[in-house]
């Protein structure tokens, strides 16, 4: 491998790094405040009306897993870019075809 190449793998891997961090951080911090403020609603509806409390329940519970989903499917890319990056792959291939392997 060239000097070029391993310097551009270096840099390929340390903004995925970053990449994956943001994905992962913003990802947690969004279902965070997303169930916190469902939870809160789901209190003030449940305490003006007390009667609908399994209706809403049910409901809030439903909502809750949609947005772990949608934090979990970003965790799995994050991880799919982590042990598997296409990026790199890409990289070692143009620099095995540039060293006439």
């Amino acid at each position: 491998m060239t000097v070029d190449l391993i310097a551009h793998l270096a840099q390929v891997q340390g903004l995925t790094a970053i990449a994956i961090g943001l994905i992962i951080g913003l990802g947690a911090l969004g279902a965070c405040i997303g169930i916190g403020v469902m939870g809160s609603k789901f209190l003030e509806a449940a305490a003006r009306q007390p009667e609908l409390m399994p209706l809403l329940q049910g409901r809030m519970f439903l909502l809750a897993g949609l947005i772990d989903a949608a934090f979990l499917i970003g965790v799995a890319l994050a991880m799919y870019f982590a042990v598997g990056n296409p990026l790199i792959t890409v990289l070692q291939t143009a620099g095995k075809a540039a060293a006439g392997h």
